[in-house]
């Protein structure tokens, strides 16, 4: 089965409060459908992916003050309006991150995103397992004591199996191999992922990252970045370059570097992805993995951080230098 996946890669002021999130879930629905109506003329698109804070970025310091101001629940207005347009247009919806609350877990704050069916239905959602820290002050699901969801769930859909990661998981090759061996097909990377780490020469993590991730695991990737400007989120800036590649780490496309709103659109083919992990007997990495030959990780490094509802970048710089001492840096 081939099909055709986009990148809405979004460009607008983070809100500071909830009333201010309509606005934003109204601009990206119209950049869906400007995509989906766009290219039915030469291709039916099935997977639409948006970006890491794309209802609502972090811009406060204090889990207290996001929970009270940005934190929503699921199901909610927004993922409503999503879900009424995955049923409108027939499409998979992989969303933007929400800051989200749960009453079963009061103290916590987690950078959510949901897969949304064509029927509508929210048919799995992904907790960030590594924030950006110390800056970002969210809550890993990890840390959380007796948590009893999925870490890195991977759902069967006629578009393949996909699983999903957010921005700086992907920095951890782990998670994208957890996601594989679960037997996703097809890594969707939510991301807003910054400057100066992005997507220009010399550095250029983004890319590098994408692409490697695609090769290791033998997976195509579809990877949307923020491109928000600077003077959306001061101080820093999202370099767009969102991308579409192959299991070979071939890019099939890309935005152009800098902020923006884009829309990237490329195929994904399940016939070749599924040919090549039947075919392939050399660098096959994941049926290649000896994984008892690496039991240095499967010690905890970075201490759980129990979410208290006052979390702080302080905290974490203290769990980070204790992490540091583990190793002997």
């Amino acid at each position: 089965m081939n099909y055709y996946a986009a990148c809405c890669q979004t460009d607008q002021p983070n809100p500071r409060d909830r009333e201010q999130m309509t606005d934003n879930t109204t601009r990206i629905i119209e950049q869906l459908e400007q995509a989906v109506i766009g290219y039915r003329p030469f291709h039916d698109i099935k997977l639409v992916v948006f970006p890491e804070f794309a209802h609502a970025a972090p811009i406060y310091e204090s889990v207290e003050e996001l929970s009270e101001k940005l934190a929503v629940e699921f199901p909610n207005q927004h993922s409503d309006r999503l879900a009424a347009a995955a049923k409108k247009h027939g499409v998979w919806i992989q969303s933007g991150s929400f800051l989200e609350s749960d009453p079963r877990w009061s103290d916590a704050l987690f950078n959510t995103t949901v897969l949304i069916d064509p029927d509508g239905e929210i048919v799995s959602r992904y907790r960030k397992v590594n924030p950006w820290i110390p800056w970002e002050v969210h809550t890993s699901p990890h840390d959380i004591e007796g948590y009893d969801e999925e870490l890195f769930p991977v759902t069967e859909t006629e578009i393949g199996r996909l699983g999903v990661a957010t921005c700086y998981d992907w920095l951890f090759p782990e998670t994208c191999r957890e996601l594989t061996l679960g037997g996703a097909e097809v890594l969707i990377r939510i991301s807003a992922y910054m400057d100066p780490w992005g997507a220009a020469e010399p550095m250029d993590w983004w890319t590098v990252i994408n692409r490697c991730r695609a090769i290791e695991n033998l997976a195509a990737v579809v990877a949307c970045n923020q491109g928000a400007s600077a003077s959306h989120y001061p101080p820093f800036s999202w370099p767009g370059a969102s991308m579409v590649i192959d299991p070979d780490g071939r890019i099939l496309a890309q935005a152009a570097s800098g902020p923006g709103q884009a829309t990237v659109v490329a195929p994904i083919s399940l016939d070749n992805i599924r040919q090549q992990r039947r075919r392939r007997s050399g660098h096959a990495m994941p049926a290649h993995l000896r994984s008892s030959a690496y039991p240095r990780q499967r010690e905890e490094i970075f201490p759980p951080q129990r979410p208290t509802g006052s979390s702080s970048s302080e905290s974490l710089e203290h769990g980070i230098e204790d992490a540091k001492r583990r190793i002997g840096w």
